[in-house]
């Protein structure tokens, strides 16, 4: 304790402590007396960062406390500066009732004799405030450089997202016991979350996440991500692949996606089967529409949950019409129909409204890419499934395809399936192959077909697929080439005479169709008039078709003729 008299005393004009200013301002100089209360400029400083108005606040409210170690009691010149440091010191760090009736008049006398603050900021939290104020934000920024703004709209941010936590553990609890099923005591109902409280908390996790970014960035936040944030997934622990180190062939899949998989490999680990597995399809399909495995865990989920069939082709349908190309949707849609069809195969009025539904559904895609393989082979499937190849309407789809492009070959193929594989006009089984008579075809079918074709062919006379249809027809009927004889010689006159340019240059022939050329070369083989099936395939080579001369001049030299002319 200070000596009585000496404790109390001011210190004379003149004196050292007198002469001598803050040691706020000159640490290592003697302490002043009364000199030491701020002014207004100090007390209001101009501080244009957090860390200077930090720093100056401390400073008011230890003016005899030297930050940097060096103002300490040994170093003051006179016992009455050293009264002063003691006691100031003495009143910001210990209770003042414990140092007794007597010293605490003294203390106090010299508190108010030198104005000394009764309370002061902790070194320790005023040095740990420091050191965060030399720390960077998320962007980079040291938080010490920020305004005096910019330090209370953070400080706002901290508190949000502080009250923001609090909300969130509230709602794990309530989770926690509607899990356990806790019953509430004043109720008597059992404790659920109901799906506005799991939105509530989805929409809460985001704005976390977003403060969480603002103020420290992404370091040390632990899992990231949509399905992260989502409270529907806490109990799911991802399993995540990543490539090796220095892989060659590294994918570099997007955030989103890669998050996905990896809750993807762990419900397909645990063989659950839920909805929220169901949405999370959804999500990566949406991500990743051509990703195979996914296809089948979705599917998995329908006939596992035993979802309405109807429901998911109404959704496959949209997904179709926005991937064209994607051939994983018309595999699903096959596993689809093949579970829904028990369920309607002995109700006649149901499987043919569903035949409908789907062919107008595959009228519209095609009418998208009218030549799409994926959709043609669904539909030859669908129809041996469901047995519509009687069907008219099915047959007139075909039909309308065709007036619209005759060169719509896939049109062509599904027309001679539906007629030649119905199994009411050929023989069932695989005995007779696409390209071997069938005797149980009727006549009439074949004359009809062969009148169809005719008339398509000569719509457009250098269109392959009306060609190959009729070959077909003819094939399937048992009927010799010859017999459209006179129809294919329509499209060729004047082989092989000569006109104004001389012999061999065949100005005066007109072949209005390269494919009616080859069928008459094996019309007039299969007669043995094996020069004019030369002379039409010479004239293939040497004009009407010479990009596969190669082609034409190989079938020449099966003729037998021996040397013939390239």
């Amino acid at each position: 304790m200070p000596p009585k008299g000496k404790a109390a005393q001011k210190p004379k004009a003149g004196s050292s402590a007198a002469a001598t200013k803050s040691p706020a301002a000159t640490p290592a100089a003697p302490l002043s007396t009364k000199s030491t209360k701020a002014t207004p400029d100090q007390q209001q400083p101009q501080s244009s960062t957090v860390a200077e108005k930090s720093k100056h606040n401390f400073t008011l409210c230890h003016p005899f406390e030297d930050l940097t170690g060096k103002n300490s009691l040994s170093a003051l010149p006179t016992q009455a500066d050293q009264l002063v440091w003691f006691a100031s010191r003495l009143v910001t760090r210990l209770p003042v009732r414990s140092i007794g009736a007597k010293g605490q008049k003294d203390l106090w006398k010299t508190v108010n004799d030198h104005s000394l603050p009764p309370r002061g900021f902790n070194i320790r939290k005023h040095q740990k405030r420091q050191q965060q104020h030399k720390t960077a934000d998320s962007r980079g920024r040291d938080i010490g450089e920020y305004s005096t703004k910019e330090w209370e709209l953070r400080q706002e941010k901290r508190v949000t997202l502080s009250c923001l936590q609090l909300q969130s553990q509230r709602f794990r609890e309530l989770r926690d016991r509607q899990k356990r099923g806790f019953v509430d005591s004043q109720t008597g109902d059992t404790v659920l979350v109901t799906d506005s409280e799991y939105l509530e908390e989805k929409q809460r996790r985001r704005e976390m996440d977003r403060l969480k970014k603002e103020l420290y960035g992404t370091q040390g936040m632990g899992r990231q991500g949509k399905l992260a944030l989502d409270p529907e997934w806490d109990d799911v622990v991802p399993i995540v692949v990543e490539d090796p180190e220095n892989a060659l062939a590294a994918i570099a899949y997007s955030p989103d996606y890669a998050e996905a998989m990896s809750y993807l490999r762990a419900v397909m680990n645990s063989k659950e089967y839920s909805p929220r597995c169901l949405k999370l399809t959804e999500y990566i399909i949406n991500l990743n529409p051509a990703h195979y495995t996914v296809w089948l865990f979705r599917a998995a989920n329908i006939f596992a949950l035993k979802l309405p069939i109807l429901d998911e082709i109404t959704w496959l349908n949209q997904i179709a019409l926005e991937n064209l190309k994607n051939y994983q949707i018309w595999h699903h849609r096959h596993l689809l129909v093949e579970n829904y069809y028990p369920s309607i195969s002995s109700d006649p009025a149901a499987l043919s409204a569903f035949a409908a539904s789907e062919r107008e559904f595959l009228t519209q895609i095609l009418a998208e890419d009218t030549k799409n393989y994926h959709v043609w082979s669904y539909r030859s499937w669908l129809v041996g499934k469901l047995g519509t190849w009687f069907n008219p309407e099915e047959l007139k789809s075909t039909e309308d395809l065709i007036d619209q492009d005759v060169r719509n070959n896939s049109a062509w193929s599904h027309r001679f399936y539906l007629v030649f594989s119905d199994p009411e006009n050929c023989t069932p089984g695989d005995k007779y192959a696409a390209t071997e008579a069938d005797p149980k075809v009727p006549g009439q079918i074949v004359d009809r077909e062969v009148g169809y074709a005719e008339g398509k062919i000569r719509l457009a006379p250098q269109n392959q697929s009306g060609w190959n249809y009729l070959r077909g027809v003819l094939v399937k009927g048992g009927r010799e080439l010859k017999s459209v004889q006179s129809f294919a010689e329509e499209f060729v006159m004047g082989l092989g005479e000569e006109g104004e340019g001389g012999e061999g240059e065949g100005t005066g022939e007109e072949v209005k169709s390269s494919h009616a050329l080859d069928l008459l070369a094996e019309i007039y083989k299969e007669q043995g008039e094996k020069q004019k099936a030369d002379l039409c395939l010479r004239r293939l080579v040497e004009k009407w078709d010479r990009i596969r001369g190669g082609y034409w001049q190989w079938r020449r030299d099966g003729l037998g003729l021996g040397e013939v002319a390239a």
